[in-house]
C-alpha cells in the first residue's frame, strides 16, 4: 500500500510538471502568429513586398531557435518563408510564385540572399495545413510531421488565418515548430532511475520520450513516424502494447486512470493523463515506474531505522551505566547546541568532552553542523545564481521583443512598393523587344509564304506533269495539305504573338501602380480568340466526331471589365463543355452519334430587366452532353471539389471563375443542366465597372 501510494504521488506530480511545460512551450507559436497578424492588419507589413517579409520572417527564424519554418501563404498561391527544413544549409529563404515556381536562396549572417540553392514546383494550395487553416477558419495545429533537416526531429505546424474586415482571407500565417525540445525536458525530469515518460498522440504517435530514442524511422529513403508500440525502448513498448490491451481506442480516455502490470517479471506502475490545447492538439501523458525503485528507497530507510535504532539502545545502556555528573553536562551542552541548530542557528560547536564517546559524538556533531552550514550556504549562492539567470533571460526575451518590434518600423520605413513595380517593368520591357521583333517578321513571313505558294502554284500550272522524283516528294509532304495548313499555322502564330503583347501590356499596366485594370473589352473578340486557341480540341478526333462551335452573338457595346480575368473563365467554361461532351460521345455508340452530333452553343445578349440602370451583358454558353446531377450541379463552384479522375483537375476552375464573376465584377455565374440533354452556363455581368471594386 506504502508503495501504490509512494508512486501515485509522484506519478501525479511528474504529469503536472510536463503540463505545465507542454502549455508554456507550445503557446510561443501561437503567439509569434498573432503578433505577425497584428503587424499584418495594422498595415505595418506588406505581404506582397516578398523582399522585405522575407527579410523579416528570417529574423524571427534565428531569434527563435526552434523554428524550423516561419512563413505565409497567399490565395493566389504565392509564398514566403524561411528556416532551418534544408538539409545541409543553415537559414535559408523561400519565395513560391503565382506560377508554382518554389527557389530557395542561401543567407548570410544578415539575412541578405547570397545564392540559389533549390528550386522545383510546388503548389501551397494543395498543402494539407493551408487547406486544414482554411477549413477550420482559425488559428490551429494543422499537422505534425518529421523533419529531415533537424535529424528526424518531430515538428507540428502551427496555423493562422487572416481575414479582411469582410471576412475574405488575407493570408494564411504557418509556423513548423520542433517538439525535440519536450523529450529533452522528460529526459531531465528524471523521475526515477528505470522510470519511463513519454506523451502520444490519440492515434498512438509518439510525441516525445525521456529516453531519447527517435521518434521516427527512414523506409525507403522516407522518414516515417513511430508509434509507442515500435520504439526502440522495452519499457515505452511494453506500456504501450498493455494500454492497447486494456484500451480499445485511446480517444476515449477523459480523464486520469491508473494501471498496474507485469514486464520482465517485475511490477509496473503506469499513470495516464490527458493533455489538450484550444488550438486542437489532444495527448496523452504516460508515466510508468517500476516497483523495484520503491521498494529500493523503503528498503533502505528500513535498513537506517535499524541502525538508528541499535545507536540509541547503545547510547541508552552507557547512560545507564555511566549516569553521573559530568556526563549530563556534555550532553545537555550537546542538547543545547542541537535545539538551537534546529532553531535557525547553524553557527554551533560543542566543547570537547573527556568522555570518549561523547567526545566522539561532540566531534560528529561539529563536522555535521560544518556540513549542514555549508550545505545551506551552497543552497543559498544556488537560489541567488538561479534567480539571475531568470532574470537575465527574462531581460534577453525582453531586449529581443523590442528589437524585433524596432526591425519592423525600419522595414515599413526603408521598403517600398516601388522596388517590386520597377522589377516587373523592366521585366515587361526586356520581354517587349523580342515579342516586338517576332510580332513584326509575322507579316513579312506571310507575305513571302504567300509569294512562294504562288509560285508553286504557278509551276504546277505551266508544268502539269512533273518528274516522278518529284511527283513522289510532293505526295510525301503532302504539298495540298501543307499550302492550306501554312496560312493557319501562321495566322495562330500572329494571334499568339498578339496574346503575348497583350501579357506584356498587362505587365506595365501593374507597374504604374496609379493606372486602373479596367478596360473596355469587345466580348466576341475574347470569346474568338479562346475558341481558336482550343480549336485543336475541337476538331475530330480517332475516337470522337467533330464538335461544332454554334455562335448565336447579338449586336454588343464595349464592356468595362478586367479583359484578361474573363478570357480565364471563356477558358474554364469552354474547356470543361469539351470534356463533357467527349465524355457524352464515349458512352454512346457511333451510331447514336451520326444522329446527335456534339455542339457548343455560345449565345450573348443584352439585359435591361434588371433593377440597376446599367444594362447587363449575359453570355450564354450550352453543350449538349450527358447533363449534371443536381447533387454535383450544387457543389460545381466549391473550391477542389471535382469529378475528374486524380491529375486530370483540380477542382479549382469553376471555383476561381466564380470569384472573377461574382466578386471581381459584380455579376452572376449559374449553372443550368438536364440529364441527358446538356448543361448551360449563364454568365451575367454589368456593361459598366463598379468603381467601388
Amino acid at each position: 500500500m506504502a508503495v501504490n501510494d509512494l508512486a501515485e504521488q509522484l506519478m501525479t506530480e511528474t504529469s503536472k510538471t510536463v503540463d505545465q511545460h507542454l502549455d508554456n512551450y507550445l503557446q510561443i507559436p501561437h503567439q509569434i502568429n498573432e503578433i505577425n497578424a497584428s503587424v499584418v492588419k495594422q498595415g505595418h507589413l506588406d505581404l506582397k513586398d516578398f523582399q522585405g517579409t522575407g527579410s523579416y520572417l528570417w529574423k524571427q527564424a534565428q531569434v527563435y531557435k526552434n523554428i524550423s519554418w516561419i512563413g505565409y501563404a497567399l490565395p493566389t498561391g504565392e509564398l514566403v518563408g524561411a528556416g532551418r527544413w534544408l538539409k545541409g544549409q543553415d537559414l535559408v529563404i523561400d519565395y513560391i510564385f503565382a506560377n508554382g515556381k518554389d527557389d530557395t536562396y542561401a543567407t548570410d549572417n544578415q539575412g541578405n540572399r547570397t545564392k540559389l540553392v533549390y528550386t522545383t514546383q510546388y503548389n501551397v494550395l494543395s498543402d494539407e495545413w493551408y487547406i486544414e487553416t482554411l477549413k477550420a477558419g482559425k488559428p490551429i495545429w494543422s499537422r505534425i510531421t518529421p523533419n529531415e533537416a533537424f535529424d528526424g526531429y518531430i515538428a507540428a505546424t502551427a496555423s493562422y488565418p487572416i481575414y479582411d474586415e469582410h471576412q475574405r482571407l488575407i493570408a494564411t500565417l504557418g509556423i513548423d515548430f520542433l517538439l525535440s525540445n519536450i523529450s529533452n525536458f522528460l529526459n531531465q525530469l528524471n523521475v526515477s532511475p528505470h522510470g519511463k515518460i513519454f506523451i502520444i498522440q490519440r492515434n498512438g504517435l509518439l510525441i516525445a520520450n525521456s529516453s531519447l530514442k527517435p521518434n521516427f524511422q527512414v523506409l525507403n529513403g522516407e522518414m516515417k513516424r513511430l508509434s509507442a508500440t515500435q520504439i526502440n525502448d522495452p519499457v515505452i513498448q511494453a506500456t504501450a502494447n498493455f494500454l492497447q490491451k486494456q484500451i480499445d481506442n485511446f480517444s476515449a480516455i477523459q480523464k486520469t486512470q491508473e494501471f498496474n502490470f507485469q514486464f520482465q517479471g517485475e511490477r509496473h506502475c503506469i499513470h495516464v493523463t490527458p493533455w489538450q490545447d484550444k488550438f486542437g492538439l489532444n495527448w496523452l501523458v504516460i508515466v510508468v515506474l517500476p516497483e523495484s525503485d520503491f521498494m529500493a528507497q523503503i528498503n533502505a530507510n528500513n535498513r537506517i531505522t535499524i541502525l538508528f535504532y541499535f545507536l540509541a539502545l547503545g547510547i541508552a545502556i552507557l547512560l545507564v551505566i555511566y549516569t553521573s555528573q559530568w556526563i549530563s553536562k556534555p550532553i545537555l551542552r550537546l542538547s543545547e547546541a542541537s535545539e538551537s541548530m534546529a532553531s535557525g542557528d547553524l553557527e554551533q560547536k560543542v566543547q570537547v568532552s573527556l568522555v570518549k564517546e561523547i567526545n566522539i559524538l561532540g566531534k560528529s556533531f561539529n563536522i555535521m553542523a560544518e556540513q549542514l552550514s555549508s550545505a545551506f550556504t551552497n543552497i543559498e549562492k544556488n537560489n541567488a545564481e538561479l534567480e539571475n539567470r531568470v532574470a537575465e533571460r527574462t531581460a534577453e526575451l525582453k531586449n529581443t521583443l523590442d528589437e524585433l518590434k524596432q526591425t519592423q518600423i525600419q522595414l515599413i520605413q526603408s521598403e517600398k512598393m516601388s522596388s517590386l513595380g520597377q522589377m516587373i517593368a523592366g521585366i515587361a520591357h526586356e520581354i517587349n523587344n523580342p515579342v516586338n521583333f517576332i510580332f513584326g517578321n509575322l507579316d513579312y513571313t506571310e507575305e513571302y509564304t504567300k509569294k512562294l505558294l504562288d509560285l508553286v502554284q504557278l509551276y504546277q500550272q505551266n508544268y502539269p506533269n512533273p518528274s516522278a522524283k518529284i511527283q513522289k516528294k510532293i505526295e510525301d509532304i503532302e504539298l495540298d495539305f501543307l499550302s492550306s495548313d501554312l496560312m493557319k499555322i501562321l495566322t495562330s502564330m500572329k494571334i499568339g504573338a498578339e496574346r503575348i503583347r497583350e501579357i506584356v501590356i498587362s505587365l506595365r499596366t501593374f507597374s504604374r501602380l496609379d493606372e486602373s485594370e479596367i478596360k473596355k473589352a469587345d466580348i466576341h473578340q475574347s470569346i474568338d480568340s479562346t475558341l481558336m486557341i482550343l480549336q485543336h480540341r475541337l476538331k475530330k478526333q480517332p475516337n470522337r466526331t467533330e464538335i461544332k462551335v454554334i455562335k448565336k452573338y447579338s449586336n454588343l457595346p464595349l464592356v468595362e471589365c478586367y479583359a484578361g480575368q474573363l478570357n480565364q473563365v471563356f477558358m474554364n467554361i469552354l474547356a470543361n463543355a469539351i470534356d463533357a461532351l467527349e465524355e457524352s460521345e464515349y458512352k454512346h455508340s457511333s451510331q447514336e452519334y451520326k444522329n446527335y452530333p456534339s455542339n457548343i452553343t455560345v449565345c450573348t445578349e443584352i439585359d435591361n430587366r434588371g433593377d440597376s440602370s446599367i444594362p447587363s451583358i449575359v453570355i450564354r454558353i450550352a453543350d449538349n452532353g450527358l447533363g449534371i446531377r443536381e447533387e454535383i450541379r450544387s457543389r460545381l463552384f466549391d473550391p477542389f471539389f471535382t469529378t475528374k479522375p486524380v491529375g486530370k483537375g483540380t477542382g479549382l476552375g469553376l471555383s476561381i471563375s466564380y470569384q472573377i464573376v461574382v466578386e471581381r465584377h459584380k455579376g452572376k455565374l449559374e449553372c443550368h443542366s438536364t440529364l441527358g440533354e446538356g448543361t448551360e452556363f449563364v454568365i451575367s455581368i454589368p456593361q459598366r465597372a463598379h468603381r467601388s471594386i
